[in-house]
């Protein structure tokens, strides 16, 4: 099913493509009287009619088989309640609709035998005929991945669609202009030879354009669809982006050669320089040609397969380049920034050898020697080892119940080597052939989540690690991650105080789910870019005085949006009324979830009193630890002013660390 699919998707996205090039490369010749020329043109709109035929019902044949996917089941292929479902209920079968109709009657336009004896009247006909040819092909982007795009679903269907008719002007175009030319090389098709030359110079300056038209919007779709090297080297999708790149570099070689090469010769001379370089434009058109139609069957093939964003990579390769490498290696770092100012000089060298006229190939050759002996000093010190689920996105957020359920399972089978604390001493360690790692030291972090989720589930043999794949599932992998990801931040943040510093968000602060008494549960991440939220953790009785000063001064904390979440350490359920009546508390007190919470967050703080203020995008800024610490209310609400006063916001932190 899915190789009879890809051939339908290939089959109609060509024809439709056909269709918008060879309309445009007929108004780009212009209109002729001469018998070559008007052949070619009849020629042109009897194959155009074949591929209207074609399209229309390989797009028939599409919708039998999209129908047939969404209701799992092959059956569906004709049922008519099945495909009115998908026709009317889906955003695919409503684009479909709309395509298909235009090109009912582009095909019925086209199967008018129109009269067009006049100039004018030629020019309607066949404008016409691009206008239904480009509408019948750009709202396949409203069809495709670029309609899954958040947010800004607008703007990626409209740079999808200028991606793909800037590929109809251009391939589309091809073969017609090919066949033009070989026309007009022949003998007997010398009365059209000023005609072809002035539509292949014509078509060059468009397909120009076009090319660049599809290098912006490329460039756009990918960033939107793969995101990353990982995605663009570890996932199928990307693997096909980097097929239909390379089958490019050689078409835009072939088309820089026809355009600085082969198109000036067509003014020379007929018999001996013209009509020969005519022809062999015309082969070279056709190679252009072959080479599209392979990267339109990477196009579909595309189409049918999930974008690199929204799969998990596999990195193919045993090393990653990452300055984190550079972190604590002052003589790394020089090494790498020494190598990087030589590759600056040899990319310098090389755009001076395109630019100078003179012994070019001896510049060209110095600048490569200084961009390879570069790349030899700067990437050795930036490679870290790595490894398949390197870049593998995290399946459990980073929530304070993942991390409190991680911090149970680190008890229960790491802690006797890496120590309680994550220091590396614990007692199974010692006779190991290497010490255990510190856990909570920088190189922690420096690690992506996918680097400790292979280690957690291979093991480190040279070091005596043993692999916990064989007895521990996935999700609670992830939570142990999500617990060394959370033991490590905490470690660095032991320096944050209770001041915030302007502008350096860093610290992300992990989600966690919450109910006051009956009411629904809430999250943290629900006030994310609504409210800054001022975490407490609070045990009685000392922290008694500090929660009736929030009391107190909470209208003007609202105020200043600003909300209040107090958790108590032991977990109570009684924790509303243990506070009191007097001052009546008004911000919620937790009192389901708050045994997850402490566990998470006694890694940021471990005093029996702790405040944590968490940004509007969900990063902590300043850390209280003890009541004593606590700002007093003015110079809290103070701090609070300055958070909200800051210009420049950092994206908001995914679920899932990385």
């Amino acid at each position: 099913m899915y190789a009879l699919g890809l051939a339908v998707r290939f089959t109609h996205l060509g024809c439709s493509v056909l269709l918008v090039g060879s309309a445009m490369v007929i108004v780009l010749a212009g209109r002729s009287d001469r018998p070559t020329a008007h052949r070619w043109e009849r020629r042109m709109l009897a194959w155009s009619r074949a591929w209207a035929l074609v399209a229309l019902v390989s797009g028939l044949a599409q919708l039998s088989l999209q129908t047939a996917l969404f209701e799992g089941r092959a059956t569906a292929l004709l049922e008519a309640p099945a495909l009115a479902r998908v026709l009317f209920e889906t955003q695919v079968g409503r684009v479909w609709l709309v395509r298909h109709s235009v090109l009912v009657l582009l095909s019925a336009f086209l199967l008018v035998d129109l009269r067009v004896a006049r100039r004018a009247d030629w020019r309607a006909a066949r404008g016409e005929a691009v206008l239904l040819g480009a509408v019948a092909l750009v709202p396949i982007a409203a069809s495709g991945h670029a309609a899954a795009v958040e947010p800004g679903t607008a703007v990626a269907i409209a740079v999808d669609g200028v991606h793909l008719l800037a590929a109809g002007v251009w391939a589309g175009g091809l073969l017609p202009l090919a066949l033009l030319l070989r026309a007009a090389g022949r003998d007997e098709g010398a009365d059209t030879r000023p005609y072809a030359v002035l539509a292949a110079r014509r078509f060059s300056r468009c397909a120009l354009a076009a090319i660049v038209a599809l290098a912006l919007s490329g460039t756009a779709n990918a960033a939107s669809q793969v995101g990353s090297v990982a995605g663009l080297v570890g996932t199928p999708y990307g693997r096909l982006l980097l097929l239909k790149l390379g089958l490019l570099v050689p078409l835009l070689g072939l088309a820089g050669v026809n355009r600085a090469v082969h198109l000036p010769r067509l003014s020379g001379d007929g018999p001996t320089v013209g009509r020969p370089a005519m022809r062999r434009l015309a082969q070279f058109i056709v190679g252009e040609a072959v080479l599209a139609l392979g990267i339109m069957g990477a196009v579909a093939a595309m189409g049918a397969t999930p974008p690199a964003l929204h799969d998990a990579p596999a990195w193919p390769f045993s090393f990653r380049l990452t300055t984190t490498a550079l972190e604590g290696a002052p003589e790394a770092a020089t090494r790498a920034l020494v190598g990087g100012q030589v590759a600056v000089l040899g990319v310098v060298g090389l755009l001076a050898a395109t630019a100078l006229k003179g012994r070019r190939l001896p510049l060209a050759g110095g600048a490569l020697v200084l961009l390879g002996a570069g790349a030899a000093l700067a990437f050795p010190p930036l490679a870290i080892d790595a490894y398949p689920t390197t870049y593998l996105r995290p399946s459990v957020p980073y929530q304070a119940t993942s991390i409190a359920e991680g911090a149970s399972l680190y008890r229960a089978n790491c802690a006797v080597c890496h120590g309680t604390t994550g220091a590396g001493d614990g007692p199974g360690g010692r006779g190991l052939p290497r010490r255990p790692a510190d856990l909570r030291a920088p190189h922690t972090a420096q690690h992506t989540a996918g680097d400790l989720f292979w280690w957690i589930t291979h093991g480190i043999p040279r070091s005596g690690m043993p692999p916990f794949g064989g007895s521990l599932a996935e999700a609670p992998r992830w939570d142990v991650v999500n617990f060394l990801r959370a033991l490590s931040s905490g470690y660095a943040a032991r320096t944050m105080g209770p001041v915030a510093e302007p502008d350096r968000p860093w610290l992300v602060a992990p989600d966690f789910t919450f109910a006051v008494g009956p009411t629904p549960a809430r999250a943290l991440k629900d006030y994310r870019t609504r409210r800054i939220v001022l975490l407490v953790l609070y045990t009685l009785p000392g922290s008694r005085p500090r929660m009736a000063q929030l009391a107190q001064r909470y209208d003007t904390l609202v105020t200043l949006g600003t909300e209040v979440i107090a958790v108590p350490t032991d977990a109570a359920s009684d924790a509303v009324g243990r506070l009191g009546a007097e001052p009546r508390v008004f911000f919620p007190v937790v009192t389901e979830g708050a045994g997850e919470i402490v566990a998470a967050y006694r890694l940021f703080a471990t005093a029996p009193h702790a405040e944590l203020l968490v940004d509007r995008q969900g990063y902590v800024r300043a850390i209280a630890r003890g009541s004593g610490e606590a700002a007093e209310p003015n110079a809290l609400l103070a701090q609070i002013a300055q958070l909200n006063e800051e210009q420049t916001q950092a994206p908001a932190p995914e679920e899932h660390v990385h």
